[in-house]
C-alpha cells in the first residue's frame, strides 16, 4: 500500500484521468469480450499504457533528465489518438447501430430543414478550401496552446489545461460510445461525390483524405459508411475547440486572438463541410460545460487526496 501511495503522489490530474479512463475501458472490453474480436490486444495496450504513465511520472519527479518530463508532458497526443483508434474496434461490435436517426430528427425540429442541405446554398470553392483548411488546425489547437503556456511559464495553467483537455477527450469519447453516429456526409448526402459536390481551390482533396484517412477509411474503401469511425455525437471538434478557447482566455494566451475566430470558423465548417450535425455542435457545448464544470472539482479533489496520502 505505500509504495502505491508513493506512486500515485507523482500523477497528475490528467496522468490520473488516463489511468481511469484506460480502467474503465479495458472493463468494457473484458463485459464484451465476446463482442469485440481484439479485447486481448487492446487491453494489453492499455496495461502498456498504464505501467507507462506511472514510470513517467515516477521519473519526471525523480531525475533531472530532460527526455523524461517531456515524455511526461506529452505522452498524452498519441494517447488521444490511441484510444481513438481502440474504441474504432469497439463501438460498433457492441452497438451495433447507429443513431443518426435521431440526430437528424432533432435537427429538423430545430431547425425545420436539415442544415447542410440549406448550407450547400452558399457553398464555393473559395469558402470549402478556407474551411476545410482551419478544419484541419483542430488536431494542433491544443499543442500550440501548451506551447505558448509553457513559453511564458505558466506551468500551474499548463497543467490544469493539459487535464481539461484530456478530461473532455475522455468525455466525448464516453460520447461516441453512448450514442454512436456517422454524420451527415453518409446520411443526408452522398460521400462518394463530395468532392465533386463541394470542390476546392488547391488542398482540399488532399485535407479530406487525410481526414477520412484518420477515420479509418482511406481512398478507395468499399462502403465507407459502414468502416467509418463512430464520432459524429457529440462534436469534439466543437467540444474541444471551446475548451482551448476558453482556456486561451481564461490564462491569457498571447494566441487567444489566432484561437477566437480560428476556432469559430472551426466549428462552422463541422456543419458546412458536412461532418456533423448542429445537433453534435450543442450535445458538443453541453459536453464543454460539463468538462469545464465538473473539471475543476475533480482537479481540486484529486490533489486534496494527494496531500492526505503524503
Amino acid at each position: 500500500m505505500a509504495e502505491i501511495k508513493r506512486l500515485i503522489k507523482h500523477l497528475s490530474t490528467a496522468d490520473m484521468t488516463v489511468i481511469i479512463f484506460l480502467y474503465l475501458l479495458s472493463m468494457i472490453n473484458l463485459i464484451y469480450a465476446g463482442k469485440v474480436a481484439v479485447w486481448q490486444i487492446n487491453i494489453t495496450i492499455n496495461i502498456i499504457i498504464i505501467f507507462f504513465v506511472f514510470a513517467a511520472a515516477l521519473k519526471s519527479d525523480t531525475t533531472k533528465k530532460f527526455i523524461w518530463k517531456q515524455l511526461h508532458i506529452w505522452y498524452l497526443v498519441p494517447f488521444i489518438f490511441i484510444v481513438y483508434k481502440e474504441l474504432y474496434f469497439m463501438i460498433d461490435p457492441i452497438q451495433g447501430k447507429v443513431y443518426d436517426f435521431v440526430l437528424i430528427i432533432f435537427d429538423r425540429l430545430i431547425f425545420k430543414a436539415d442544415p447542410t442541405i440549406q448550407l450547400y446554398k452558399i457553398a464555393n470553392p473559395i469558402l470549402t478550401e478556407l474551411l476545410q483548411i482551419v478544419y484541419g488546425t483542430f488536431f494542433f489547437l491544443p499543442i500550440i496552446l501548451g506551447f505558448d503556456l509553457m513559453y511564458q511559464k505558466k506551468v500551474k495553467e499548463f497543467d490544469y489545461s493539459t487535464f481539461i483537455i484530456v478530461y473532455g477527450f475522455c468525455l466525448s469519447f464516453i460520447g461516441y460510445i453512448l450514442i454512436p453516429a456517422i454524420g451527415p456526409r453518409f446520411t443526408l448526402h452522398n460521400f462518394e461525390t463530395t468532392n465533386i459536390e463541394m470542390p476546392g481551390i488547391f488542398i482540399t482533396n488532399l485535407l479530406r483524405e487525410i481526414v477520412n484517412a484518420g477515420e479509418s477509411i482511406p481512398s478507395g474503401t468499399l462502403y465507407p459508411a459502414l468502416l467509418v469511425q463512430r464520432d459524429a455525437f457529440p462534436s469534439g471538434h466543437t467540444q474541444m475547440t471551446l475548451l482551448v478557447m476558453f482556456l486561451s482566455i481564461k490564462y491569457k494566451s498571447r494566441l487567444k486572438w489566432f484561437f477566437i475566430p480560428n476556432g469559430i470558423l472551426l466549428i462552422f465548417a463541422t456543419v458546412y463541410l458536412r461532418y456533423h450535425y448542429v445537433t453534435d455542435l450543442i450535445g458538443g457545448v453541453v459536453f464543454m460545460l460539463f468538462t469545464i464544470w465538473s473539471g475543476k472539482y475533480i482537479d481540486k479533489g484529486f490533489r486534496i487526496f494527494k496531500i492526505h496520502i503524503n
